[in-house]
């Protein structure tokens, strides 16, 4: 049966904007009546993918996700030597091969299409992984090396065998080719705050440093931002049998991506706004549930927002409340479990990294089998 990874965790964040919408301000949900704070999930995956954090845990492992790897090509094989005309019919088909070539305005004149090289770019996303970006710059190296245009066995370019942690996690969708398609492995929920929020404002200036004040007394800037602040309610759900799966079954680096997902997810704050608001935060408090039982979100904890000043205390509260009475209705939701409370300075951060990659087998989980011979 399938294995889940259930983490639960309470992050709080000061006066902030860290994920906005078309207009600036701050995204924001109705839950239980009330208006609440929102990071939404790709926010969050952006964030954990593209830090330093999990770059560094899972080098040589991560994808690359463009519309751009067209014009990457067409610039290497430029700087080979190949003539230019060559280059762009060469690029456009290794371009092709990942999605549809995106389509030139037809007011875009030939000089503006070299200059912006959008005629390289196709129309989607699409996330290459470790092994297909080698087998890109294989086949550029031997398209310099023998001066000839890649051959059709040459350009089957997508593959099965996957290394890349992002692509694992988070998935791929490839409309044009979903027999390339990976089914993400860890599922994000969006982040909301346990409590009702208000949206305020911010006015602010700046002053001209070269302007002495003798003519013009004003600022040299004026400006307006949102921001609020809240207590944010996470929730994490990771099918470690899909993760390993889709890592080509690799044990250890199924474990490196599940530790260094979990202390991103610990540790890493969106970046929106950080240079005004500066609003980096830890968890104040992670639960980690491990299980073949289906998983379920304990938001319904917060559906009553949380009203009271001691919000870090009460939230921790409703969490585990909720948490037993679901064990008390629907039985045991989980096998084991592991948790660290800042407040009460409880629990520790490496045990639960311990705890979450480790692996069950045969029913034994290999954290609580060396627990119980210690």
């Amino acid at each position: 049966m399938t294995t889940f990874i259930q983490v639960h965790f309470l992050t709080s964040y000061p006066p902030s904007n860290l994920n906005r919408d078309d207009l600036g301000s701050p995204k924001t949900a109705v839950m239980g009546g009330a208006k609440r704070l929102r990071i939404s999930s790709q926010s969050l995956k952006r964030a954990w993918r593209k830090s330093e954090l999990f770059q560094s845990a899972l080098t040589g492992h991560q994808g690359e996700r463009t519309k751009r790897r067209g014009e990457e090509v067409y610039k290497q094989l430029i700087a080979g030597g190949i003539d230019e005309r060559q280059a762009r019919e060469w690029a456009i088909s290794i371009a092709k091969q990942f999605g549809k070539i995106k389509k030139e305005k037809t007011e875009n004149s030939e000089k503006q299409a070299k200059e912006n090289f959008s005629h390289f770019h196709i129309e989607q996303l699409a996330h290459f992984s470790v092994e297909e970006k080698n087998a890109i710059n294989d086949l550029v190296r031997k398209c310099i090396a023998t001066k000839s245009a890649p051959i059709e066995e040459d350009l089957k370019l997508l593959r099965k065998d996957n290394s890349s942690a992002d692509i694992a996690c988070f998935g791929r969708m490839l409309a044009d080719n979903p027999g390339f398609n990976f089914e993400a492995a860890v599922q994000v929920a969006h982040a909301l705050t346990t409590h009702a929020v208000d949206i305020e404002d911010d006015y602010f200036t700046a002053v001209d440093d070269l302007n002495s004040g003798v003519e013009d007394t004003g600022a040299g800037h004026l400006g307006e931002t949102e921001f609020a602040s809240g207590l944010f309610y996470n929730y994490i759900c990771i099918s470690r049998d899909l993760l390993k799966e889709n890592l080509g079954g690799n044990e250890d680096l199924t474990k490196r991506t599940i530790a260094a997902l979990i202390e991103c997810a610990a540790k890493i704050s969106p970046t929106g706004k950080q240079s005004s608001f500066a609003s980096r935060a830890y968890t104040s408090y992670m639960l980690v549930e491990k299980g073949v039982q289906q998983p379920r979100s304990l938001s319904v904890a917060f559906l009553k927002p949380i009203a009271n000043r001691d919000l870090l205390i009460d939230s921790i509260k409703s969490l585990q409340k909720q948490r037993e009475n679901m064990s008390l209705i629907y039985g045991k939701c989980a096998d084991s479990s592991k948790y660290f409370n800042v407040l009460e300075g409880k629990g520790s951060f490496d045990d639960v990294i311990t705890f979450s990659k480790s692996e069950i087998v045969n029913g034994i989980d290999e954290v609580a089998e060396l627990e119980a011979v210690e």
